[in-house]
């Protein structure tokens, strides 16, 4: 049992999360948008627990997205309602779905063509109950979605509207958000996205396509909003519960704003190659960040000049940006503390978070697993 240990007697690798930091997180991006008066409908897949969606929604346990049915399952068992299954509809799970939507008040999915929304007419619900369906636009993210300029997204718009389905909202993820530097860019796409949007829901407004919800959404436009997202209904970031480096190079947050540290131990000395040996390989920390830091893989808290350059299943390798290691300032048995390059792939190599407040273990964390 953890719980009450200092976080540097955990065994390691260990994914911590400072407790203060989350909850400032949380809180901050909750009045970011009530001063807009907009709806959060928060995304759980960076940290897929109970304890989060607790944060994230303000104790309600309503109106999220979740990327997995595991997660909706997941979050359904632990009281959660109104939950968006913001992926495009995989044909081999509108069973499940449905059992999810006769379940619970409002289980959501999203679809991007008609041959996903032709599987959910061929299941009706019972009881007469219709399916809440979510178009995916693409508004130059280039992932999924319909283009928000192509009638045929008018036209499956229109579709979705007629029973036993019902047209719940328009969703579009501003992912383009995270190829910016600066908030000038950030701010540069969330604009531009909500615009799009806005102008899809006035096509479908003329179209005479009732829709009651416009979202878009991902950290970094989140982060920093601008005044005409006051226009949206909701929106939907996730990252931002712990943020990351990625998002600091991006310019969504600082250092500080950063609640999450894998922590690692120095478990060999190599000086013929000038490098240090720790207990944390890509199953700690995940290659996401492809060597794309200065310092490798990820940030060494207090250390800006050692570089973490290689990993493999649990060991890394650390050694000097410039210089000759000091053996005496890392001794066999020294604990360092990761910085991830992106929080999200990195909690998913963990079964636990210890969570800790000032350096104590006050509580561990147990996300979902799996699809």
């Amino acid at each position: 049992m953890q719980v009450g240990q200092r976080v540097e007697d955990l065994p390691t690798p260990a994914f911590t999360v400072d407790l203060d930091v989350v909850k400032k997180n949380a809180q901050e991006m909750v009045q970011r948008f009530r001063a807009l008066g907009v709806n959060m409908r928060p995304h759980m897949k960076t940290h897929k627990t109970l304890e989060g969606g607790d944060l994230m929604t303000g104790g309600s346990r309503r109106r999220i997205v979740v990327s997995t049915l595991a997660e909706a399952r997941f979050f359904a068992d632990g009281g959660f309602d109104d939950i968006l299954y913001a992926y495009p509809l995989p044909f081999d799970k509108v069973g499940e779905c449905a059992a999810l939507a006769e379940r619970l008040e409002s289980f959501h999915v999203l679809v991007d063509s008609h041959e996903a929304l032709t599987l959910l007419k061929r299941r009706p619900l019972p009881g007469g109950k219709r399916w809440k369906v979510w178009l995916k636009i693409d508004c130059e993210n280039g992932r999924a979605g319909l283009r928000h300029t192509d009638p045929a997204a008018l036209k499956l718009a229109r579709a979705i509207a007629e029973e036993p389905t019902e047209l719940a909202g328009v969703y579009a993820h501003c992912g383009n958000s995270y190829h910016c530097q600066g908030v000038p860019e950030i701010q540069s796409v969330a604009r531009a996205t909500t615009e799009r949007v806005l102008e899809f829901m006035q096509k479908l407004q003329e179209e005479g396509v009732p829709c009651p919800v416009a979202s878009i959404g991902s950290t970094p436009s989140c982060s920093h909003p601008v005044p005409e997202m006051a226009a949206l209904h909701e929106v939907h970031p996730g990252n931002y519960i712990f943020y990351d480096v990625q998002q600091m190079g991006i310019g969504s947050c600082q250092l500080k704003d950063v609640a999450v540290r894998v922590l690692t131990r120095v478990i060999g000395h190599y000086p013929h190659r000038n490098q240090l040996l720790v207990d944390c390989g890509w199953t700690g920390l995940s290659l996401h960040s492809l060597g794309q830091l200065p310092t490798g893989f990820a940030l060494v808290e207090g250390h800006p000049n050692l570089k973490l350059v290689g990993m493999t299943q649990e060991h890394g390798r650390i050694e000097l940006v410039t210089g000759e290691l000091d053996w005496a300032q890392f001794p066999l048995g020294s604990l360092l503390a990761l910085i991830p390059y992106h929080a999200c792939a990195t909690a998913a190599m963990h079964p636990a978070y210890y969570v800790h407040v000032k350096g104590q273990v006050v509580a561990t964390w147990k996300p979902v697993r799996g699809w």
